[in-house]
């Protein structure tokens, strides 16, 4: 697919730096330097900067390495890598810091819009659910921000050894732990999943999981099981949820998912059967929907279909299918 790294979080062109990260000096010097930019991160949000005209958190907010705000968080440091000015570029977890007035069940909820504001930090700089603004940020910020929530979200679940138990350390720039009774190694771990774009004629398959809000369908997806291919995969999750047989299987674009740490494999099918046969146990309903009625969900207009989300992988396959621009 011509245009694959235009999905949102893809194509950003980070220079990851990674003969680095085992430089302990040269860690410790990037992160000393004057020039060196913090993304600060609360919560798996980042810190976004709002615009001046709208006011809507629209581009990541940096901080320096030397800012108040950062004393006692240097140890939840991650090195992203560096920028094009050759900056270096770190981000850093300071979920222990706790706003007044918290509404938690806002940030538990589906769509949270919630911004919360440091009092350490400037006015209209706020951390915001990155799925909200993703697709706003430049390309690289967008990379940038979803490899720190995806990296952080891993260390937050990986505190202690796979092999003996015992509490492991960050090492490699925030890129290993590292157990210092057993010496055993851990890497950052990403789960590989497969969303379908499976069509029959001039129809798409939507389907839609439970608690989502009222409307909203997207493409069927699925977690890659140990033993198992791509195609196998998508054969066996449209199976498994809907019932039907798909044959030919290809490959269309991929997108880092940092939700909690994914990467989504966009797929083309084409199915062999129409009968819809729902596992209620896998998702709550599914459809087949014509290109048509598609064009008209994107224009807002459909009765009961809402589009996928934007900035999501199903969202760019879809955009692309409906413009005939999947190769």
């Amino acid at each position: 697919m011509k245009r694959a790294e235009e999905v949102t979080f893809g194509g950003g062109g980070l220079d990851r730096c990674a003969h680095l990260r085992s430089d302990v000096a040269a860690m410790e010097a990037a992160w000393s330097a004057k020039e060196t930019k913090v993304l600060l991160v609360w919560r798996g949000k980042p810190l976004c900067q709002r615009d001046g005209e709208t006011k809507a958190a629209s581009s990541l907010a940096w901080t320096s390495s030397h800012h108040p705000v950062l004393a006692g968080y240097a140890g939840t440091r991650l090195f992203l890598g560096q920028m094009h000015d050759e900056a270096a570029v770190f981000a850093c977890d300071i979920s222990s810091w706790q706003p007044d007035a918290l509404d938690e069940m806002a940030l538990a909820s589906f769509a949270d819009i919630s911004e919360q504001q440091h009092p350490d930090l400037p006015d209209g700089q706020v951390f915001a659910e990155l799925r909200r603004v993703m697709t706003r940020l430049a390309p690289k910020e967008a990379e940038m921000a979803a490899t720190s929530r995806a990296l952080l979200s891993w260390h937050d679940s990986h505190q202690f050894c796979a092999r003996c138990g015992h509490p492991s350390d960050i090492t490699q720039g925030g890129w290993q732990r590292t157990c210092p009774k057993c010496k055993a190694g851990h890497f950052p771990r990403t789960d590989p999943v497969v969303i379908m774009l499976i069509t029959q004629g001039d129809a798409v398959l939507m389907g839609r999981s439970p608690g989502w809000p009222e409307g909203m369908y997207s493409l069927l997806a699925g977690f890659v099981e140990p033993g198992e291919t791509l195609e196998a995969a998508v054969r066996r999750e449209v199976f498994e949820e809907v019932g039907i047989k798909v044959g030919d299987v290809s490959y269309l674009s991929s997108q880092p998912w940092p939700f909690p740490m994914s990467l989504m494999f966009g797929c083309k099918g084409t199915a062999l059967t129409r009968d819809i046969k729902v596992d209620p146990v896998e998702i709550e309903d599914a459809m087949w929907v014509s290109r048509q009625e598609m064009m008209t969900a994107f224009a807002g207009d459909h009765p009961v279909l809402k589009p996928a989300r934007k900035g999501a992988i199903a969202h760019f396959l879809l955009q692309n299918w409906l413009a005939d621009t999947l190769d």
